[in-house]
């Protein structure tokens, strides 16, 4: 039993199945929050609270008298050693290789980005070249560091990105796990169905929007930008195939056509990186560059202004109202 709820006035524990319930159904007593035994709870989120008292000793058999006792606030010579806590995580402590990896999530994105878009560049030069060589020949130099520009962004790129996926893939289990958390709750999915799903091609295009419309399905900004990176990356997959059936064709026109293709490929795949690191930024209440949003409201005006405070009149139009004789009209 993993999760259940107890009730405060049988103190029945009755397991969570679907939904929590509010009532308890053997003596309709109310049921606390869902409490799960495999996730650690901050002690301020907690429906309980642990009330330790002091151990007393089995009185001994005397016939002496008795004082009566106190009903004064006790009192320590030191501090008490017994007690409940929650032992606090050493500041000095190392973190986890996966929290390392997490944490390098926005900084890999970024650098998928950069390599993608200089892989559209690479790709966007041969294509020139392609038109120039039509009038003269190409320089052997410049042909040879156009093939260097291609090949190592080409090979440079999807290392980068399955790094990048990767830690993307371990940032979300961490966000999921703080999301589900502030809502009472443990995350229903296992960390390695998450990663599985972020990280396998073809799996990527569907789940990972599916976790991350779960947790941001409340929160309208940021469901808005998950959906249009989940847009973005499925379109980009559907190019991908596209210019990969392009490139069977024999005709010289279609390999051009097919290395302005790539480009656009590679251009959008960029694009697609940096709509990740959005969404990642947003998770952290922060903006693309890293810096803290600022949330702003605005209300619709119902009626005009109400001014609490009076009119400033100068003093000397005050007192010329006041010495001023009414005028009778007939």
């Amino acid at each position: 039993m993993a999760a259940y709820q107890i009730c405060v006035r049988c103190e029945s524990r009755w397991p969570v199945s679907y939904q929590a319930r509010q009532w308890c159904p053997s003596c309709r007593g109310l049921l606390l929050s869902p409490v799960d035994t495999h996730v650690a709870v901050p002690p301020n989120r907690r429906n309980f609270r642990w009330v330790v008292r002091p151990q007393q000793s089995e009185p001994a058999e005397d016939t002496a008298p008795r004082a009566p006792q106190s009903t004064a606030t006790p009192s320590y010579d030191e501090i008490p050693r017994w007690g409940l806590l929650d032992r606090p995580r050493p500041h000095d402590e190392e973190p986890t290789r996966a929290e390392t990896l997490a944490g390098l999530a926005p900084t890999l994105l970024a650098g998928t980005a950069a390599v993608f878009g200089l892989a559209a560049v690479a790709e966007l030069a041969r294509y020139v070249l392609l038109l120039v060589n039509r009038t003269r020949l190409i320089e052997p130099i410049v042909l040879a560091l156009s093939d260097s520009a291609v090949w190592a962004t080409q090979i440079v790129g999807p290392l980068v990105a399955l790094a990048a996926a990767v830690a993307s893939g371990l940032r979300l289990i961490e966000v999921r796990g703080r999301v589900f958390a502030d809502h009472g709750t443990s995350d229903p999915r296992s960390p390695g169905s998450v990663l599985f799903g972020v990280v396998v091609p073809g799996v990527n295009l569907v789940l990972p929007g599916v976790f991350l419309t779960e947790i941001a399905h409340d929160r309208p900004r940021i469901l808005r930008a998950v959906r249009i990176w989940w847009v973005l990356i499925v379109s980009n997959a559907v190019l991908f195939v596209f210019v990969l059936f392009w490139r069977q064709r024999d005709a010289l026109q279609a390999r051009a056509d097919a290395v302005l293709l790539t480009a656009v490929v590679a251009a959008m795949a960029a694009v697609v990186a940096l709509g990740a690191l959005y969404v990642v930024r947003l998770f952290d209440g922060a903006d693309l560059w890293g810096r803290p949003l600022e949330h702003r409201r605005f209300t619709t005006a119902t009626g005009p202004a109400y001014a609490p405070i009076a009119e400033i009149v100068p003093a000397g139009a005050v007192h010329e109202d006041e010495h001023r004789s009414p005028v009778v009209t007939q």
